[in-house]
């Protein structure tokens, strides 16, 4: 499929002097490449504390401006040579770079797991399996112009279409135009689905929408605006269309963001503002979120409240160890409902293309709910490309 990096041999046929300045060309271009994934990268997956620890945008490692997906060639040589702890001599080691011929970009990414919960008066559970397996794909039709997208989801539950959208550059690369199905740009863009700034507001990895999205990128500002059908929003979302739009200004030691969305149905008006931001103390980089939802389709109305503060200490090369403190109150006007969820997590990447995690969540909600009091453990082994 792709095309890796080979170190140097023996040419027959080539004049030594000659292949001694292909090999210095050769060396002195990935280096030079490199320096600048330093100085440009972001998550490579799509783990937002990766863009505070780099101080720039998501679609200098992203081949979608608001991050996750496909990785970019500066993202791939970013995930193989600065995220393991394994460090790699790139004069004899082979770098995948997502080239799959001149115009092709493919990636993908394998999450497998075992969870282990135990939930009061209940019996202790445990499963394991796929949690989430995509491949990647992109075609450049017009260099830095003009592109298609396709982000398909192999498993569990049989191949599913998360993102099909084509994209188009103009002024100077500072604006983009993308239509089809994507993810709407709401807020921190967590990996985890079932954070409950994700879940409360219904935009995470499993709620595309279909419509149009402008983006905007000039210096430090990062702005988008989607019109789409709604289908993450309200009940009877058909009925409406759904506006949501983000912004976030961006130094090289913190960020912050402001998102509005607004849908409108027949049974009612889902509105959502979220205030968003990270920033970098040593080898600590900090995320914080919090959301507000008022939703008049539902019955009787509600309002909604979620927050997440997350801390990540990358305490050695190819470690991060990630501790957030969550907050839901799913219902203002009703009392004692609020939630709370804790999590620990040691991230370990040992070698390109893998990382594995390790962790603990503790749910505490009301004592009347066994589920939202369970303790969860899991282990994850996560494949990349």
């Amino acid at each position: 499929m792709g095309q890796r990096g080979r170190a140097d041999g023996d040419d027959a046929g080539i004049d030594d002097g000659d292949e001694v300045k292909r090999t210095i060309l050769r060396r002195s271009g990935l280096l030079f490449l490199l320096l600048l994934t330093q100085l440009v990268c972001t998550r490579a997956f799509a783990e937002p504390y990766l863009a505070v620890r780099t101080g720039l945008a998501c679609g200098a490692c992203h081949v979608n401006p608001s991050g996750g997906g496909l990785r970019t060639t500066f993202g791939d040589i970013y995930s193989q040579t600065q995220m393991p702890q394994q460090q790699i001599d790139t004069g004899s080691h082979g770098l995948w770079t997502g080239n799959a011929g001149s115009l092709f970009r493919v990636g993908g990414n394998l999450r497998d797991d075992f969870t282990y919960i135990d939930t009061p008066n209940q019996k202790k559970s445990d499963s394991s399996g796929i949690d989430d397996f995509r491949l990647y794909a992109a075609v450049s039709l017009l260099e830095d112009r003009l592109n298609l997208y396709v982000d398909e989801r192999i498993a569990p539950g049989g191949t599913q279409n998360r993102e099909a959208y084509g994209m188009l550059w103009f002024g100077q690369h500072r604006f983009y135009i993308k239509g089809g199905q994507f993810y709407l740009p709401f807020g921190l863009r967590l990996q985890d689905d079932e954070a409950y700034v994700r879940q409360a507001s219904a935009i995470n990895y499993t709620t595309p929408d279909s419509g149009a999205e402008f983006g905007w990128i000039h210096g430090a500002w990062n702005a988008q605006i989607a019109l789409t059908n709604g289908s993450a929003g309200a009940a009877e979302s058909n009925q409406g269309k759904q506006v949501t739009t983000s912004a976030v200004y961006i130094r090289s030691g913190w960020r912050a963001g402001l998102s509005y969305s607004d849908n409108e149905a027949t049974s009612g008006h889902r509105q959502m503002g979220a205030i968003f931001g990270g920033i970098r103390t040593g080898p600590i980089a900090w995320l914080a979120e919090a959301d507000y939802i008022a939703d008049t389709s539902l019955s009787p109305h509600m309002d909604e409240y979620a927050g997440l503060l997350e801390a990540n200490w990358a305490f050695l090369r190819g470690n991060n160890l990630k501790l957030t403190a969550e907050f839901l109150d799913p219902a203002v006007h009703v009392a004692h409902d609020q939630r709370d969820r804790f999590s620990a997590i040691w991230e370990y990447t040992p070698i390109q293309f893998l990382q594995t995690r390790l962790g603990f969540r503790n749910y505490d909600g009301i004592p009347q709910n066994d589920l939202q009091n369970r303790k969860e453990a899991f282990a994850e082994l996560h494949l990349f490309f």
